[in-house]
């Protein structure tokens, strides 16, 4: 599809995918798998291959007429020439609400407005010709609009009244259309009254509807297709990792009969591709996490650290914010003994996991589920433990093209936190596309791998980078 879409002869697909509720789907151990329904994974498969998913059948016979003509647009500005006020009104809240834009013309194009139409018209966009206008005025309105240099595509609405030559009016806009390369669409409002006009643009190629919102929905569809084939579409970055100590590691863990790696397991395993991580070292006492702390520098975090211990807030097995080697040793010896209190005197513990506490940052999550069908889906949102309520997240099926993990940033609602607000600094970006295309690389090189979660992968002001806070793994089961 992606070589159908996109390049010198790009031709526009349009798929209906129904099933969109994610009733009956088994529940995943992950957030990334949790918020990855199978509706989201047809979202990122059409999405990455330029594919428009469209809701319904009529959907498919309404956008069709847009898409036979071959005039494209460069932009979303949109100019509407109307002779009824209500309907303008309509087709500019249409044009907003499906993400276009209202041209704003230039002078020469308003000083041609003002000397043709009708004092008691509007100039502005939309364009009002008022009711009694016939062929000739709607002639040198869109003589007006289409050669505007910020004008990208135009809609002429047409209401029947006493004065309107609908079949004239229809011959106006053919002509319009044969001399200009923006769209044109048309949309006559009626039905016995505007027939014959009708049957006169789609005779002449003109893409005629009936609703003024049918209309924008069908230019906003080929508006999308347009801004991707025109895209610049960049390759695949590749990493130096060490993925040899990645099978090792995954080997291990399998003999053990472990499936699901920890949080000192996950880090080691994100260590072999290069993520930034937060500076952590597995104590196996009180001496060697003081040891530790001295060296990373306080303050820092103390979490269990056990194959079977997956949940360590609900045990006792974190402590926050520890500033010197008193409260790191009475820290160690409390969370030991809760957590055998609360899992049982024999539980296996490994040790005690010591991190540098991280300054504060925007916290977002990264991870995969692999799809059964089509591979590994990656996933970009709002981290921390809101994760799954605000479900404010974009998917990609791997490998993603490094201009690929710069729109999965741009696509969640709370992009606009990222760029910086209320004189915020804007967060590092780039660190963040980094951090996307070395999972990619990850989950692609590493059939094994059936989840990941980095939550939160604490980011900071743009230069600062990024630090994985947080991980888990999940491998498959063979």
């Amino acid at each position: 599809a992606f070589e159908i879409t996109h390049g010198a002869n790009a031709k526009p697909i349009l798929a209906i995918k129904t099933g969109r509720t994610a009733q009956g789907a088994a529940a995943a151990a992950s957030h990334t798998g949790s918020l990855a329904g199978s509706d989201e994974v047809y979202d990122a498969i059409m999405g990455q291959a330029g594919v428009l998913r469209i809701e319904s059948v009529e959907d498919l016979f309404e956008f069709a007429p847009v898409f036979i003509d071959d005039a494209m647009p460069q932009g979303n500005r949109t100019a509407i020439v109307t002779n009824a006020g209500g309907p303008g009104i309509m087709a500019t809240d249409a044009c907003i609400r499906q993400g276009m834009e209202l041209a704003k013309f230039a002078d020469y194009t308003q000083k041609s407005l003002r000397f043709q139409m009708p004092a008691s018209g509007s100039i502005k966009n939309p364009v009002d010709v008022i009711g009694d206008a016939r062929h000739d005025r709607y002639r040198a309105a869109l003589d007006a609009v289409s050669s505007d240099e910020g004008v990208d595509q135009t809609v002429v609405i047409v209401t029947p009244q006493n004065m309107t030559d609908v079949v004239e009016i229809a011959q106006v806009v053919c002509d319009t259309k044969s001399f200009c390369n923006k769209p044109i669409l048309a949309c006559f409002m009626g039905a016995v009254d505007v027939y014959a006009g009708m049957e006169r643009l789609r005779s002449g190629g003109v893409p005629a509807y009936t609703f003024p919102e049918d209309a924008m929905r069908a230019l906003a569809a080929k508006g999308k297709f347009a801004k991707w084939t025109q895209t610049p579409i960049r390759g695949y970055r590749s990493f130096d990792v060490n993925r040899p100590a990645l099978e090792k590691l995954f080997k291990e863990e399998r003999q053990a009969g472990r499936s699901q790696l920890v949080e000192v397991k996950a880090l080691q395993a994100f260590e072999t591709y290069g993520f930034p991580l937060v500076p952590y070292k597995l104590a196996t006492s009180a001496d060697e996490a003081v040891a530790a702390a001295e060296n990373m520098g306080y303050p820092v975090v103390l979490k269990i650290a056990g194959p079977k211990i997956l949940h360590k807030t609900d045990v006792g097995g974190v402590k926050l914010n520890l500033r010197d080697a008193d409260s790191i040793r009475g820290g160690f010896e409390a969370m030991i003994a809760s957590v055998k209190d609360k899992m049982g005197p024999d539980v296996e513990i490994w040790g005690v996991l010591v991190q540098k506490m991280l300054p504060p940052g925007k916290e977002i999550i990264l991870g995969m589920s692999r799809d059964p069908r089509f591979g590994p889906l990656l996933m970009f949102g709002l981290g921390g433990i809101y994760t799954e309520a605000l479900r404010d997240v974009s998917f990609r099926l791997a490998p993603i093209r490094e201009n690929v993990a710069t729109e999965m940033i741009k696509d969640i609602r709370s992009y606009r936190l990222l760029e910086g607000v209320r004189g915020e600094p804007p967060s590092d970006l780039e660190a963040i596309a980094d951090c996307l295309l070395r999972l990619s690389q990850l989950v692609t090189e590493n059939a094994c791998i059936k989840e990941i979660d980095i939550n939160p992968l604490i980011v900071y002001p743009n230069g600062k980078g990024a630090v994985a806070a947080d991980a888990r793994i999940i491998l498959t089961e063979e």
